[in-house]
């Protein structure tokens, strides 16, 4: 989605501003506004790459964090071992799509900023700075505001927080730009919502079934008698003077303190919430009880070897969907989602029709013959690590997540 909204992005800024009196087809004229847009400059060292009168270099496409393989990962780091076993002519053959969509999407991001700039004036950077950096806050309250958990959880993603913040940017004017390209007021029809809902339920609303249990777990081994052989009736003679007791109204729980022998003794019995298929062998016994027990009931007393259990069900869930009502705000935004790809695929579709990026192939060799002669060179990274101040950090973790919108002109709202 992201590079197909990249490349639309990308296609709409380069043709902006054509002559509509020209006589020129609509191709050509998207092929003199990307001539115009992207010049291949040599530079001491190889080539620069300038975009719309900014200069892009070859150390911030192989050095920069970009999203490659559903991971935040540095160019250079993630095609080192493709490198390291190939020749150059392969490398470059099995490197060049993939460089030419993190260039193209640089490029589109540039092309964005100086389209938003134009169209919202000179204080785009402050409100872009400002949400950046709002989600950023919000990033670290989710690690209950510990600085230290949310760097090395960047790190992780291949980021800090200056790249996160400007990819944060980034989404934020893409928002922007594929919701100026839907039409007004176009509502979500409860057929499309429930057509949808059916779509998404096995992948993503699957409800899976569950219990929840306490148990009082009787094990003889460990009941001290003079002789082995009455280890077994022992514990079911136990096992049925506790039931007894429990149904004239004794606590449970209590009771499972004191003679369960079960890892769970200290909880009262309480065992999490799981899946019966879960629960192995000879708790497995537990789950074809719990089918026909209610929650609140105590089951039979099940023996088996080793163990006599005294089971009470808290909970159950049989397998089946979320309801629609539950989930209807995320069938709506899949829809709003799906409805925003369509115009970007169009979009893509007729770029990659009319407009070639023949003057960027040059520059990507040169991105990929330097990656290839760092193939076995360790890359060092500077980091910048996100500091606040005490002020932040105490207005950080008193703060619930907001709206992502909140302070950002109606113009970049992403529409709901």
């Amino acid at each position: 989605m992201r590079k197909c909204v990249f490349l639309s992005v990308l296609m709409l800024l380069l043709t902006g501003g054509c002559d509509s009196g020209s006589n020129l087809t609509d191709a050509e004229l998207e092929r003199r506004a990307l001539a115009r847009k992207i010049r291949l400059v040599e530079a001491s060292g190889g080539f620069v790459l300038m975009v719309g009168g900014e200069t892009l270099t070859s150390d911030e496409i192989i050095e920069s964090p970009a999203e490659l393989d559903g991971m935040f990962i540095l160019p250079v780091e993630y095609f080192k071992p493709i490198a390291q076993v190939s020749e150059l002519d392969e490398f470059k053959e099995r490197a060049k799509g993939q460089l030419k969509e993190v260039l193209t999407a640089k490029i589109s991001s540039i092309l964005l900023y100086q389209q938003a700039k134009r169209q919202m004036g000179k204080n785009i950077e402050e409100i872009l700075e400002r949400q950046a950096e709002k989600a950023l806050r919000e990033f670290v309250v989710t690690f209950g505001g510990d600085q230290i958990k949310a760097d090395e959880a960047l790190k992780q993603k291949g980021m800090d927080w200056k790249s996160f913040k400007e990819y944060q940017k980034r989404l934020i004017l893409i928002q922007w730009y594929a919701a100026s390209q839907l039409p007004n007021n176009r509502p979500v029809t409860y057929r499309e919502s429930m057509d949808c809902y059916n779509e998404m339920k096995d992948e993503f609303f699957a409800r899976p079934a569950m219990i929840q249990f306490r148990l009082i777990d009787i094990q003889p081994a460990r009941l001290k008698v003079w002789a082995p052989n009455e280890y077994r009736e022992l514990a079911k003679k136990l096992a049925t003077r506790l039931l007894t007791r429990i149904q004239s109204g004794e606590d449970f729980g209590e009771l499972a303190r004191q003679y369960s022998h079960g890892p769970m003794r200290e909880f009262g019995g309480l065992w999490q919430p799981m899946q019966p298929g879960s629960l192995a062998s000879p708790y497995d016994m537990l789950a074809a009880e719990a089918e026909n027990t209610e929650p609140g009931q105590i089951a039979s007393l099940v023996v088996t070897t080793g163990h006599v259990f005294i089971m009470k069900l808290e909970e159950k869930q049989s397998a089946g969907y979320e309801p629609f009502q539950k989930v209807q705000r995320q069938v709506r935004d899949k829809i709003n989602f799906d409805r925003r790809k369509e115009v970007a695929d169009r979009v893509n579709a007729k770029l990659l029709q009319q407009a070639e990026l023949s003057k960027t192939d040059d520059f990507v060799d040169f991105c990929i013959e330097k990656i290839y002669q760092m193939r076995n060179q360790p890359v060092t990274v500077k980091r910048e690590i996100y500091r606040r101040t005490e002020v932040q950090r105490r207005r950080d973790t008193r703060t619930s997540t907001p709206r992502g919108d909140m302070g950002m002109p109606s113009s970049i709202i992403r529409r709901r």
